[in-house]
């Protein structure tokens, strides 16, 4: 090898580019420092902050200050992600302006109770005042590819989430064109196929339902359809951008090492294993998955045949399919836990509810 770190040879041999997510601020110094482009943030990101040992009193003054202003617990967290959010925009402004505006966006994703069309437009509207490089968030479903159509007619980027069928990325890619047709100078769009939270649920499922299936198997599920996904879209909208996420191995980055689109990752237990591992540099993403391991991920698993297929599913389906909705969860339990300790801080310092 040449000596070069791991992410410095990714992006120096394919045009795959490296992610964070939901980093702290010391982290997000050191994945760009790693070679990191953009940063992807979450619903549970405002927990994680007030929970973190060394980011804890930071956060805590953010919502001390926020607090003595605002009597809406509900808007008091979207003020104090967006504030946190903000100082990581800060740290990833210069790539930003660098690159004419091409790299060094930071996406924000809001209130996980609240995802019809007008609250996420709003939402929207509200986090890109953080900074020009903010990106919204908008999760893809039926209300939310109503929100990117609106979003993408006003020049704001987008990061449309939630992505685990192929029908998503197409309905999301379509609804860009639609709205953007004629524009000059179009704010970029990127979706996020999620697929390590994919497997995740897949895994589960077929544990739960004491389905006979390979975990060999399982290991490919969320990428195989990662790749129709992403060969799928490109075939028609080639400005649609790409972003592998939700990743609960380091398998989730190197299976996807060749795509022309970001995987977003951690930066503790996968970026930084990463670097340590320093793995060759093979471009994975662009081999075919074998037919005999489609066909039977397909003929076993009901929420796969969903996902792989674009006529098996449709836009009212896509909140409620299994995949979204074990995703979802995550973040609204993280979002419930955020909004107690904002309650039991307004009563530590004595402020109305």
């Amino acid at each position: 090898m040449s000596g070069k770190p791991y992410f410095e040879r990714v992006h120096s041999q394919t045009r795959t580019r490296f992610w964070i997510n939901n980093v702290t601020r010391e982290d997000a110094e050191l994945a760009i420092n790693a070679g990191a482009v953009g940063c992807t943030q979450n619903p549970s990101y405002t927990f994680k902050m007030l929970m973190d040992e060394v980011e804890g009193p930071y956060a805590m003054q953010k919502l001390d200050e926020i607090l003595k202003r605002n009597e809406n617990s509900n808007e008091v967290q979207e003020t104090l992600q967006r504030s946190l959010v903000e100082e990581i925009a800060t740290t990833f402004l210069p790539l930003y302006e660098a690159s004419g505006g091409k790299e060094g966006f930071v996406s924000i994703q809001g209130n996980p109770f609240k995802e019809d069309t007008e609250t996420l437009v709003e939402n929207a509207r509200f986090n890109r005042k953080a900074g020009a490089n903010i990106m919204a968030k908008i999760p893809a479903t039926k209300e939310g590819i109503e929100a990117i159509g609106i979003l993408a007619s006003e020049g704001v980027p987008i990061n449309a989430t939630e992505v685990m069928a192929v029908k998503q990325a197409l309905d999301v890619a379509e609804t860009y064109e639609k709205a953007t047709r004629g524009m000059k100078d179009r704010a970029p769009i990127y979706y996020s196929h999620i697929a390590g939270i994919y497997d995740e649920y897949l895994s589960n499922a077929a544990s739960e339902q004491n389905i006979d299936i390979s975990k060999d198997l399982l290991w490919q599920a969320g990428i195989s359809i990662a790749k129709k996904t992403y060969s799928t879209v490109k075939e028609k909208y080639n400005d649609v951008g790409f972003i592998g996420g939700g990743a609960r191995g380091v398998h989730h980055f190197t299976e996807m090492v060749g795509v022309d689109g970001a995987i977003t990752i951690n930066w503790k237990g996968t970026a930084d294993v990463l670097i340590e591992q320093d793995l060759p540099v093979v471009q994975h993403f662009l081999r075919p998955t074998p037919d005999s391991v489609i066909d039977e991920l397909v003929e076993k698993l009901e929420d796969y045949r969903r996902g792989y297929f674009i006529n098996a599913i449709t836009a009212d389906e896509y909140e409620a399919f299994g995949p979204v909705v074990h995703f979802r969860k995550s973040f609204e339990k993280s979002w419930k836990k955020a909004e107690n300790l904002i309650t039991i801080r307004r009563s530590e310092l004595g402020l109305r509810n």
